[in-house]
């Protein structure tokens, strides 16, 4: 059976949450729909105010919406299907439904780390180079580098899941998370997994370590033109404007870290679903509360989006 390229496994049972006693699914329930609709509303709401106000059409915001876009979209992959098990009382998903979700979320995932990275470069280029801003982020460079993105995490994600294809599932079936994951699957897997083990150290992690390395590097360089700074408002300020970003991108890596790059020793079923949480639904959740908080024109711009639908609706 190992060498074979048929799988006898035609859905998988996805536990997730469904462990946890009858009184406490319903909680997380109720908690997993209110953090998803905060989700959706927030990052939809931060799309049509910059979508709307002609001040936040700059390079920053231009990258900010599309990550709003990209988080409504991971989160979107996995939470309606946690929702559906519940109501629905079914686990299953289909072997296809599970290829399918695992390549979304490969796309999503290198989507936010892309877009992390290119929102630090242009934060690096407003601080350190703000004379010449204008001139090196062009909207044409702008848009070259968000479609450059999309590019190759669908080039990505398609490797993955046509190698993940390829493998059999002989038996075992249960995915001890609330969402088909290249980890679990492997796993499960009665093939020869080397390929995809390799595959998966060398292409994902060469995608997720190079914009890690970017933003720490413009960081690095951000932190230099600051302590350059003589007054103590004008290095508060030019912190201030890549405050947020930071907060962002520290929650994003600590949670991949948290899930991905513990021991082994110390891995359980709970942590593990807790840090997925944490990956695939309370950061995407947190993004547009962090990024409108500190910023008077994001704040501006909600405002004035809130009120044109209440005004309309009178």
């Amino acid at each position: 059976m190992r060498g074979s390229n048929q799988s006898s496994v035609s859905e998988f049972l996805l536990l997730g949450l469904s462990r946890q006693p009858q009184q406490q699914q319903q909680l997380l329930f109720l908690l997993f729909l209110i953090m998803y609709l905060a989700t959706v509303l927030g990052n939809l709401l931060i799309i049509l105010a910059i979508g709307t106000d002609s001040r936040l059409h700059t390079p920053m915001y231009f990258f900010l919406s599309n990550l709003s876009f990209v988080d409504v979209c991971f989160s979107s992959t996995t939470v309606p299907k946690v929702l559906a098990i519940h109501v629905l009382r079914n686990q299953a998903i289909s072997f296809s439904g599970c290829l399918t979700q695992l390549y979304f979320l490969c796309v999503l995932a290198v989507m936010d780390n892309f877009l992390l990275a290119v929102m630090a470069y242009d934060r690096y280029v407003a601080i350190c180079h703000p004379l010449h801003y204008t001139t090196k982020m062009t909207h044409q460079l702008c848009v070259l580098l968000v479609v450059g993105s999309w590019v190759v995490s669908s080039m990505n994600a398609l490797l993955h899941t046509l190698l993940m294809a390829r493998l059999s599932f002989c038996a075992e079936n249960i995915i001890p998370n609330f969402f088909c994951d290249s980890t679990h699957l492997l796993k499960l897997s009665c093939s020869d997994t080397q390929l995809n083990e390799l595959m998966i150290l060398f292409v994902a992690g060469l995608l997720l370590i190079s914009p890690f390395v970017c933003i720490l590097v413009s960081y690095v360089l951000i932190a230099c033109a600051i302590l350059r700074v003589s007054s103590p408002s004008g290095r508060w300020k030019a912190f201030s404007t890549c405050s947020s970003h930071l907060a962002v991108v520290s929650l994003f890596y600590g949670t991949i870290i948290s899930l991905y790059f513990n021991p082994s020793s110390s891995h359980s079923a709970g942590k593990d679903t807790a840090s997925a949480v944490m990956y695939t639904v309370v950061t995407p959740m947190l993004n547009p509360f962090i990024y409108s908080l500190r910023n008077k024109d994001m704040k501006g711009a909600l405002r004035k989006v809130l009120t044109m639908k209440f005004s309309s609706t009178q």
